[in-house]
């Protein structure tokens, strides 16, 4: 591997051909699942070193991936052509399937939702990018979500990955932001929604494929109950759908996975809900916040240092079990969660 060239990071384009991908057979019974976010260009990713020592079967890019925040499509491109120069990023690329959504960074500008006038020539220039291939349903419907399930009957695992941004209403938020949260506030206006008719359409679908473990992979946090950042609770009609659905439409065996917030932490739901809930946030890849979000649901301390997520599943035991981890740039797992798949039934 050369990586990319001077010429093509100048030209705002990305040889993207140099850039050889790994496909994961779809009967792959899957055991190790890293994710991550927030992924700065610029700056050094030695973070790398640790994923390739964890050796996964599949990394998941949960948004942030690049910090594009322009509406210079040339600016975007050249952007994700550092990233593909990264030595890291291209090891990963040569060994391990990736799947990636956006986030507001790489989507195009910061904190926005339906109204960034780019979205659709920044879609394109992700999906180029990802290798999505030309027959691929994002690349012809609204919004860019993706859904596949892999593995043998009795281990297939769903990986679902909305898109928090295409579709999403505009946020609500006071003019002074407090010195502990986040400035946005939840919204009770039940017109105002995250996801659009016709993503939650594809949704209640995808959750009726059957599946034995369902991994939710959201660009933002799904679970953390009032951050005061970006976040799923921002909008209460679409956060309550949610877990209405699971309830309602006996979605079994679901993990939920998350990023953006640029530290890691584990929240957990018991109430109101038919099984417990886990989203464990991972963020970020390079970048750090010097302070947690408050968080009623937020299991132990969080994180505050570069780390990856990691989803280990040991499907050998009667009763599988699930082990949700962070790790540290420094390689130590400041996060983990033992989860039994018969914990996760309505």
């Amino acid at each position: 591997m050369t990586g990319v060239s001077r010429r093509d990071v100048m030209a705002g384009g990305v040889a993207l051909a140099a850039l050889p991908t790994v496909a994961l057979a779809g009967e792959t019974a899957l055991s190790r699942i890293a994710f991550g976010s927030c992924a700065h260009q610029d700056k050094p990713q030695p973070i790398w070193d640790r994923v390739d020592a964890f050796d996964p079967q599949l990394f998941l890019f949960l948004g942030d991936n690049i910090y594009g925040d322009t509406r210079d499509m040339a600016v975007l491109r050249a952007k994700y052509a550092k990233l593909a120069a990264k030595p890291g990023f291209q090891r990963l690329r040569r060994k391990t399937p990736c799947l990636a959504i956006w986030d507001d960074h790489d989507y195009g500008e910061n904190d926005a939702g339906r109204e960034y006038p780019m979205k659709q020539a920044s879609k394109d220039i992700f999906l180029d990018f990802w290798m999505e291939p030309k027959t691929s349903p994002r690349r012809s419907r609204a919004g860019n979500y993706t859904s596949t399930i892999i593995g043998p009957d009795g281990r297939r695992v769903q990986i679902i990955m909305p898109d928090n941004r295409w579709f999403r209403s505009g946020l609500l938020g006071i003019t002074e932001e407090p010195k502990d949260r986040g400035p946005y506030l939840a919204n009770s206006d039940p017109a105002a929604t995250m996801l659009g008719a016709e993503q939650w359409d594809w949704l209640e679908a995808e959750f009726k494929k059957p599946a034995e473990l369902r991994i939710f992979a959201s660009s933002t946090q799904v679970l953390a109950d009032a951050p005061g950042y970006e976040a799923w609770i921002n909008y209460q009609a679409d956060h309550q759908r949610l877990l209405d659905l699971i309830d309602f439409a006996d979605v079994n065996g679901l993990i939920m996975i998350s990023g953006d917030t640029h530290y890691a932490e584990l929240s957990r739901l018991t109430e109101g809900v038919p099984y417990p809930l886990y989203d464990l946030t991972s963020s970020g890849l390079t970048e750090v916040w010097p302070f947690l979000g408050p968080n009623r649901l937020r299991v132990g301390e969080g994180f505050m240092g570069q780390n990856y997520g990691r989803i280990l599943i040991d499907w050998e035991q009667r009763d599988p079990e699930i082990r949700l981890e962070v790790e540290s740039i420094e390689g130590q797992i400041v996060l983990a969660e033992t989860v039994r798949l018969s914990a996760l039934q309505v």
